[in-house]
């Protein structure tokens, strides 16, 4: 199995949407930014700003292709300019984008997620955790493997899959819009990375 390279990343949520306010699982369902969201976007931005010098500047930002993540990550990259000669490039990585929740998409948030994680179920039409672990390793290992510290704005499976990769317990939850500084606890990333909240 691919292991995440042993270096540190931010790693950003995206914004609020309609479907997260309505606990609704998402996967692949293109849904836009809710009001909410567009402003939780604009503050993680300005945070990130404030803070990121305490860990390490931000160089680079690498996105899921999908609107809400994207948006996300063009918004926090204007709020990021202030402290910047010219806004960061967005670039994009379709291995980025959200698990295919198959026939639950659009369905309320159900309790299947640990049966899931574990490979013991998987939804009519839906990626396995396995693979979706395999590819969210793989995206972030592209997005890491360039110069600097890089952003990454995705989703919410993604990051419990990328949690299972960094020996973590895969099924927390992760708030929209919430920076992370994400560090690996030893060179080899076997034992527990770390997760510093901002804000």
């Amino acid at each position: 199995m691919t292991e995440l390279i042993a270096r540190p990343y931010w790693y950003l949520r995206h914004g609020e949407t309609d479907w997260n306010a309505a606990g609704l699982s998402q996967g692949r369902s293109d849904i836009p930014l809710n009001t909410r969201g567009i402003a939780q976007a604009e503050d993680a931005g300005a945070l990130l700003a404030r803070e990121e010098a305490r860990y390490a500047k931000v160089a680079r930002i690498v996105s899921s292709p999908l609107i809400r993540a994207l948006c996300t990550a063009e918004i926090v990259a204007q709020a990021m300019a202030t402290s910047r000669a010219a806004p960061l490039s967005v670039a994009v990585d379709e291995g980025l984008q959200e698990v295919c929740f198959g026939e639950q998409e659009g369905q309320p948030m159900g309790d299947w997620y640990d049966s899931w994680i574990a490979g013991a179920y998987t939804p009519k039409g839906a990626e396995p955790f396995v693979t979706l672990r395999a590819r969210a390793v793989a995206a972030v290992n592209r997005a890491l493997d360039g110069e600097g510290p890089v952003l990454i704005v995705c989703h919410g499976a993604m990051f419990r899959a990328l949690r299972a990769a960094m020996n973590l317990p895969a099924n927390v939850r992760l708030p929209n819009a919430t920076p992370l500084w994400v560090t690996p606890s030893d060179a080899a990333g076997k034992a527990p990375w770390g997760l510093d909240k901002l804000g």
